[in-house]
């Protein structure tokens, strides 16, 4: 069922709501769509509703209740999205990843915090500030995607990012540079065999870094391609991928434009 809270809530000069589902994120998303909530304004676990659109709402489906009832039931009902303060919720997807193999729910999370210490992996969106990223082809994976891959034992996420960013593209970055854009959780629940996945949380951290545009070649065996790429072209070429939404919002911080849609 779907469940909305009274607009109490002050930020950004209004008041708002908070609109739930008690049984999955797709029935919340479909509610969304139904209704015409903008995608900008989910936050993980719920959606921000303005005061102006409680009324509607209700008319639609959504069951009134008190802002502790909807608390309480967004507690039980599982779905509550973990998140540290000042980061930013912007998906969870039940099997998210074709890499995983096995029963796993993604979660994408902005941030400007270093990313948890535990991830097992990191990503590097790097640009020259222009307008191109990088993107690499690798054999073992169709498609292109930012340069990244696992954490060597003993190797700190910083050192593991300048490291894989090395190796597949040859350029050098200084790990002090990195800035954190957020991460992916790749949440397997207790019981599922999904190795090399743990049970419970996975962390890819995700930084970026700016530099100079010169020539990048794979020094890996593994990787088949790296090049400069115009942001519209990365668009069409990954938007479709689960963990786009991430670096699409990192794009609209980049640029200092509106939300993203």
């Amino acid at each position: 069922m779907i469940w909305i809270d009274p607009p109490v809530w002050a930020a950004h000069g209004r008041l708002w709501s908070h609109l739930i589902s008690d049984a999955s994120v797709e029935e919340l998303h479909a509610f969304a769509a139904r209704t015409h909530l903008p995608s900008r304004s989910f936050e993980g676990d719920h959606y921000d509703v303005p005061a102006e659109r409680h009324a509607e709402l209700v008319a639609a489906g959504a069951e009134p209740t008190s802002g502790g009832d909807l608390a309480r039931r967004l507690r039980d009902s599982g779905l509550r999205f973990r998140k540290r303060r000042g980061e930013r919720p912007l998906a969870r997807i039940v099997d998210g990843l074709a890499a995983v193999g096995g029963r796993h729910t993604l979660e994408v999370i902005a941030s400007t915090l270093e990313p948890p210490a535990s991830s097992g992996a990191a990503v590097v969106l790097v640009h020259d500030g222009e307008g191109h990223v990088v993107l690499v082809r690798s054999h073992s994976r169709p498609g292109w995607a930012p340069p990244g891959g696992k954490r060597e034992p003993g190797e700190t996420i910083r050192a593991c990012a300048v490291r894989e960013v090395a190796e597949e593209t040859g350029l050098q970055l200084d790990p002090v540079l990195l800035s954190p854009v957020g991460y992916e959780r790749v949440v397997v629940r207790a019981g599922e065999q999904v190795p090399p996945w743990d049970a419970g949380d996975n962390h890819i951290a995700v930084y970026a870094a700016r530099v100079s545009r010169r020539p990048v070649r794979p020094v890996a065996d593994d990787v088949a391609e790296a090049g400069w790429v115009p942001v519209d072209t990365v668009r069409q070429q990954c938007g479709s991928q689960p963990w786009w939404v991430l670096v699409d919002h990192w794009l609209w911080r980049l640029s200092g434009a509106g939300a993203p849609s």
